[in-house]
């Protein structure tokens, strides 16, 4: 009993007041911004046209005590982009593919790449009618046929001739061969 008694004095006299105080407060440190050195990093933003090459994809980042944008902060590819669709221009063609027609071998759809290999989704014709299938077509394999609805899809190469990367200018993919499949024998004109 006597115990009882001494812990609820206890915690009586804790919710008056209690053993350790502890300050809730914030502090706030604020940053003036020190003036640029005249050969400082040049802050104007460029316009799409006035990109000439990768310097110029670097954004200016933000005044100190601030948080950037994503123009501000952008670099590379994701820059380009944005600076793109600021102006207009849709710089990677998201358009979706041409849906109004089944591709045929002498009539394929044509699917726009700058690289070696790009993925298409197919999902019939008309749109929608099987569920979405995606098909590799490459520079060495530009001709893919859906197995579902049997639309042809084609690669057309729009990237730089000198690219580095290419199978076609002897870059080693560490001895990596493709899979056969069964698209390996079929007569190539059936494809």
């Amino acid at each position: 009993m006597f115990l009882q008694r001494s812990a609820f004095a206890a915690a009586r006299r804790a919710a008056i007041s209690p053993v350790v105080k502890r300050s809730f407060t914030s502090s706030f440190v604020r940053r003036d911004a020190a003036p640029t050195p005249s050969g400082a990093v040049d802050k104007k933003i460029k316009n799409f046209s006035e990109i000439k090459g990768e310097d110029d994809l670097i954004g200016p980042g933000a005044e100190p005590g601030t948080i950037p944008t994503d123009l501000e902060q952008a670099v590379g590819l994701e820059r380009l982009e944005i600076l793109g669709k600021m102006q207009g221009v849709d710089v990677f063609d998201m358009r979706p593919l041409d849906a109004s027609r089944r591709g045929t071998l002498d009539n394929p759809i044509m699917v726009k790449s700058f690289g070696d290999e790009q993925y298409a989704g197919c999902t019939g014709y008309p749109a929608d009618s099987h569920v979405t299938i995606w098909l590799t077509v490459s520079r060495e394999r530009p001709i893919e046929r859906c197995p579902e609805c049997g639309g042809v899809y084609k690669m057309e190469y729009v990237g730089p001739e000198d690219d580095p990367h290419s199978h076609d200018h002897g870059h080693d993919h560490h001895g990596f061969e493709e899979p056969k499949t069964f698209v390996d024998f079929v007569k190539p004109e059936y494809r």
